[in-house]
């Protein structure tokens, strides 16, 4: 989607009617202890309440030709970055290769395989990270993000990619990219360390994105996690500053869902930042009032489209697996011992919602339970009444 206007939440009008100014202007300085926010344009701001929401920053490879210092080589965040995209594409049938198998770099091959173009994906992840070795059938593979889905749910992704015509090389080690021969401006060749070599029209990066907060890394009212996000509390407000809230992809916070326990844990979830606004707005508006808990929800395109719930904040040690994954039409239960801290579903939505709720309730069957064929949608789940 590169049209500003289909993306848009609402229109300039809703704002303006709302008396909500919208300022197109970048922030280099926050005072939290006179309270000001100023920006590059030379105007300070005073606030009564501050919600920092400045999101993440992609990454690049620290790598010859892939840290920007090539033309055709772009990472995907902002709708400039599609456009671009889609425009080094042009009329399809180009040599794309995508550097990444995370959810961003899957959505990303799946899409441009299907606009009839010749994608590769390069998956660096090894040893306890995202690509392990899969043995399933008599065959050993590497499995996308089998950390954090498991290897055989990785292993519905890559077959579903596959099957629209998407090449893998997993567990590689990327070395650089250098120019191509017909123009030394963009990028023509991405080497691996092991001496394979991809033709490339164009490449693109899902390796990560980082707390945006440059602009408060050398505040001294301010303390940054390691990772360059702010801590908060169970209301997103910013531990150790007043009237300061941080949501999205800035926020660290205390995770009481199933197995969290309250261990802080940062989330890069659409879902989550819009939670995390609403859990702000209800502090700022209702004082006192207690924090409403939410779980965390997240979907992909990925051939199929996968929905998921919940957290693996502290891990899980097994999954129970029901439905048909070879179709695939399956529920995925990741469990922690016998609680099952998240659960993920390809053509089973349903599943994934009721399993959402009846986390937030506290109510999600056991890991024995559903082994022993309990069906979570014959739960009832009771409205709950508002005082």
């Amino acid at each position: 989607m590169a049209d500003v206007s289909k993306v848009a939440w609402r229109s300039q009008d809703f704002y303006k009617e709302s008396s909500i100014d919208i300022i197109e202007d970048e922030v280099f300085k926050v005072d939290f202890a006179a309270k000001t926010v100023s920006t590059t344009s030379g105007t300070t701001y005073d606030y009564t309440k501050l919600v920092l929401a400045t999101g993440g920053t992609p990454r690049w490879l620290p790598l010859p030709g892939l840290k920007g210092d090539l033309g055709n080589v772009f990472v995907l965040r902002t709708i400039p970055d599609t456009q671009g995209i889609l425009k080094a594409v042009g009329d399809n049938g180009k040599k794309i290769v995508i550097v990444g198998s995370s959810f961003i770099g899957m959505e990303v091959a799946n899409c441009l395989a299907s606009m009839k173009n010749d994608v590769t994906v390069v998956g660096m992840e090894k040893g306890d990270n995202p690509a392990l070795v899969c043995i399933s059938k008599s065959k050993s593979f590497i499995a996308p993000m089998e950390r954090v889905m498991g290897a055989e749910v990785g292993e519905i992704f890559r077959r579903l990619l596959e099957k629209n015509g998407v090449k893998f090389y997993m567990e590689a080690s990327v070395d650089k990219a250098t120019p191509s021969d017909s123009d030394s401006s963009k990028v023509g060749t991405v080497h691996l360390k092991d001496g394979t070599a991809l033709e490339a029209d164009l490449v693109i990066e899902g390796v990560g994105v980082a707390p945006a907060t440059e602009y408060l890394k050398d505040n001294e009212g301010v303390q940054l996690e390691k990772d360059g996000s702010l801590r908060v509390d169970e209301f997103f407000a910013v531990e150790g500053l007043t009237d300061v809230y941080a949501i999205g992809d800035i926020a660290t916070y205390p995770y009481y869902g199933p197995g969290g326990d309250g261990k802080p844990i940062r989330i890069e979830h659409w879902n989550v930042a819009q939670n995390s606004g609403r859990a702000v707005a209800n502090a700022i508006t209702n004082p006192g009032a207690k924090p409403k808990p939410f779980i965390p929800v997240f979907w992909s395109a990925l051939g199929s489209q996968l929905r998921y719930c919940g957290n693996t904040v502290r891990g899980y040690d097994d999954i129970v697996i029901t439905g048909e994954p070879e179709k695939p039409s399956f529920v995925a239960y990741y469990t922690q011992g016998e609680t099952v801290v998240a659960v993920a579903s390809m053509m089973k939505d349903p599943y994934m919602s009721q399993s959402a709720e009846l986390m937030r309730r506290n109510k999600m069957p056991s890991k024995s339970e559903i082994k022993k064929g309990v069906d979570i949608l014959q739960i009832s789940i009771p409205s709950e009444i508002k005082m």
